[in-house]
Parts: C-alpha cells; structure tokens; sequence
C-alpha cells in the first residue's frame, strides 16, 4: 500500500498567496502599479544600504520580502467566521491577537490569521486580517433583522472548498492534487462579485447606516478587499504613487519615520468607486456602484514588549490630543509635526530599545563567538562582540491603523458613532478557540534563540574540551 505524501501547510499557503496575488492584479490593475513600485523602492533601499541587506539576508529576512503580502476580509457571521478558521489552518495559519474597531467608529471586532513560528514565518508570513461585522452595534433593529435574514441565505464557501477542508482534518493533510483543487476553489470566497444579492432600496439603507454595513451584506462572498505588499520605506512610496497615476491616503498610518522602525507603518491608495448591478423589483438588473476595494502598502518593524506597547500608545494618544489627523489631509502637516515630536521619547537605536526593554530580538553567535570558548551572561557576550541580536519582525496589526484606514476609504460620515465594546469573549466562541497572544510569541521566538546560542556556546566548550582529552 502506498503512503500518502502530503503538501506541506507551508507550501499550499505560498501557492494561496500567488494565486490570490494574481486574482486581485487582474481584479484592480492598479495594485500592480503598487507592486511594481514598491520592487522599485526596495531595490534602491538595498542598493544603498548594504548594511541593512546583509543583515536582511542573515536573518533569512530577505527572500520573503519580495512574497510578503497581506489581504483582508470581512465576514458577517459566527459560522462564516469558523469555518475560515478551518479554511486557513489548511494552509498553517492561526488565529493571532483581538482587535477592537469599535473604538473607531466601525462596527467589527477582528483576528489576524497567520503562520506562527520562525521557521513558517520565514516560508511564506501571508496574513488576512480578519473581520467580523457586528450586527449587535447597529441601532437600527428593523435593519439588523434584514441584514441577519440576508446573511443567513448566502453560502461563502463552494462544496468542494468545505470538502476538501475537511478531507485535509480527517486525513492530516492533502496530495498535490487536492492542494491544488484547495486553492482554486478557496480563492472563489475572495473574488469580486458585481452583482449584489440585496436591491438597491436595501442596499441604500444598509449604505446609510455604515458604509462597511452595506459592503458585508450586499455581496455573494466577502471580496478581498485589499493585498498589501511590504516595503523598505514606505515615505518614498508614498511621495512616488503620484507620479503612477495613485493618489494616497494623506497621512501615514503608526509611528512617525524612524532610523529603527517599530511595529507597523500603513498608507493606502482611495478607495474605488466600481460598477455593481441591483436588481429591482421586477427582477431586471439596475445599475449603481459599491466603493469598496483599495490598495495598500506596509512597512515593518520590530515587535514591541508589552512595556514598549504601553509607550507607544501613550506617545500616539499624547500626539492625538494635541492633532487629530482628517480624513481629507486638511491637517496632515500638523499631525505628522505633534507625531514626531511625541515619539523623541521612544528610544531609535536598536541598542536603545533593547536597554530599555521595549522590543523583542533574537540572539545568534557572531564569527567571532563561534572561534572562541566563552564565559559570563549574554550582556558580557553582547560587549564583547560574541553575540549579535537583531529585531524580530511585528508580524501583527494596530488597531488604531487599521481603523484608519478603513475611514480614511469610508469617509468621515461612514455613519453612526459607536462606544468601545470590546467583546473578545464572544468573538472566540464565534472563532470557535480563542486567539494566540502575540506578546507571548514574540517572547517564545526570543527565549527560543538565546537558548539556541547558548547551547552553541556550551557546545563549543564540550567539543573543545572532548578534543583535548
């Protein structure tokens, strides 16, 4: 009898990941102007930063900054929400972190699913973050029920992604030829559909109360509704969309530029404004328009302990107060200028950070460190240039930027403002588990490399000690 193989988890969310890539360029040309520009941009980084490349390229960072990407979605059910947990824990990604949108005015709590680990991490990091709408905060309740009624007829999934997804749970995984089936039929969920399942009457209504209401509610599947690739340096990226033909967002999304870039920076391209058909009461198609999709850019940094987080919000909160960034850019000087200056309180040296502990790194043994036998704790090493640590990459999400993003393509007058009703409680028995906590990750990922070096110091002791008996 012949042994199954199976593709690796790793392997069918690389393959995903192209095939939703290819998806969204045909679906909205502009993204690959985005693509083409951040290549561009990233190569004149690597180019005149050589340090920054090496140190790319040893940290295995470097191959995945060309495939790294993320997309996002919005799901309007419980079940629709748990069967995408199954869907993507296919293709090795988990559920990371609880966002509360609430707090901005949109109505959706939210995960971010990912791979989890260094190693999976460094074969392919694909994330969606993922949101799901909360009916519950709608005030409307004639409009929640019609919603609900909507949402309750539609099937997201086709037959052969919901069997094949359970194929993969009962028999541990899947061949090349169901891989491949997966992934067609998976990336069915994300399309673009311009027909929308409720009249335009609804639509109005649903539009009036949120505009994020009417995109969840209105459409066959839960299109894809942006894919963000990763640049080097997200401020000539966006001084550049211009010259493409894309105009940004008007202000950067996180922290201010920095020497050492923490957590998550994100700007964005409007919002477009495409052609969908209702149909009316006769059953004739009406024509009208959804703006919905966008384009996205991110640029990384290091993840932040919880001490270096609490900083970070207090630092983004005291340069909020003095600034609230529009959305139509009316005030972006003033809130980039209250921004940098409230953030000269964060350390910008990779040294600085790591002093203060406000960052997680990983530890590795230097050239050097590998020759020698040593002694003393790991700062005695640091000093003596035995040990190297370089910072681990934020693999997450900021609430705050993300909500604005979502506004800045919703508009100031998305609709009604909501109070902060974090529910994470309920949003896992909807997942059906509760989420990682990235903190504790973060924390493995460092532990797991200082032991990893020392016991490449203790085994270089052993070994030399072996050799000399």
């Amino acid at each position: 009898m012949t042994e199954t193989t199976f593709v690796q988890n790793d392997d069918i969310r690389s393959a995903f990941s192209a095939a939703m890539s290819a998806m969204y360029r045909t679906e909205v040309p502009a993204y690959g102007t985005l693509m083409d520009l951040v290549a561009e941009v990233n190569g004149e980084v690597l180019s005149s930063h050589p340090d920054l490349a090496e140190r790319l390229a040893e940290t295995d960072a470097l191959e995945r900054i060309s495939q790294e990407r993320h997309g996002a979605i919005r799901l309007g059910t419980p079940a629709e929400l748990s069967m995408m947990r199954r869907v993507f824990a296919v293709m090795g990604m988990f559920p990371v972190g609880y966002y509360d949108l609430s707090t901005a005015g949109v109505p959706v709590h939210s995960t971010a699913f990912r791979p989890v680990g260094a190693k999976a991490l460094s074969r392919n990091p694909f994330r969606v973050f993922t949101s799901l709408l909360r009916l519950d905060l709608i005030d409307d309740a004639d409009l929640r029920a019609e919603a609900e009624r909507v949402l309750e007829t539609r099937a997201i999934f086709t037959p052969t992604a919901v069997a094949l997804t359970e194929k993969a749970e009962s028999e541990g995984g899947l061949d090349a030829q169901d891989a491949a089936a997966f992934v067609e039929a998976v990336l069915e969920t994300f399309r673009w559909h311009d027909k929308a399942i409720v009249d335009a009457g609804l639509y109005k209504r649903l539009h009036d109360a949120h505009r994020l209401l009417a995109d969840v509610v209105s459409f066959k599947g839960p299109h894809i509704n942006h894919l963000t690739p990763r640049t080097l340096d997200i401020d000539a990226v966006q001084a550049r969309m211009p010259e493409k033909g894309i105009a940004p967002k008007a202000v950067i999304e996180g922290p201010p530029t920095r020497a050492c870039p923490i957590l998550l920076r994100q700007t964005s391209f409007k919002a477009l404004d495409e052609p969908v058909s209702f149909q009316d009461e006769t059953g004739a198609w009406v024509a009208g328009s959804h703006t919905a999709r966008f384009g996205e850019i991110e640029q990384r940094g290091i993840a932040l302990t919880p001490k270096g987080r609490a900083l970070y919000d207090a630092l983004l909160d005291r340069s909020r107060n003095i600034v609230r960034p529009a959305a139509d850019g009316s005030n972006a000087a003033a809130y980039e200028q209250a921004l940098s200056d409230a953030f000269k309180d964060f350390p910008d040296t990779w040294a600085g950070i790591r002093a203060e502990g406000l960052g997680y790194f990983t530890y590795s043994l230097t050239d050097a460190g590998r020759r020698v036998d040593m002694s003393g704790d790991l700062d005695t090493r640091l000093r003596d240039g035995l040990v190297r640590f370089d910072p681990i990459v934020y693999e997450d999400f900021l609430p705050v930027s993300a909500a604005g993003i979502f506004q800045s393509n919703l508009g100031d007058a998305a609709a009604q403002d909501f109070s902060a009703s974090p529910s994470q409680q309920q949003f896992e028995a909807d997942l059906g588990q509760a989420v990682l906590n990235e903190f504790d990750h973060y924390a493995e990922i460092e532990a797991a490399s200082i032991a990893a070096c020392l016991a490449g110091i203790s085994g270089q002791a052993t070994s030399r000690a072996e050799a000399a008996e």
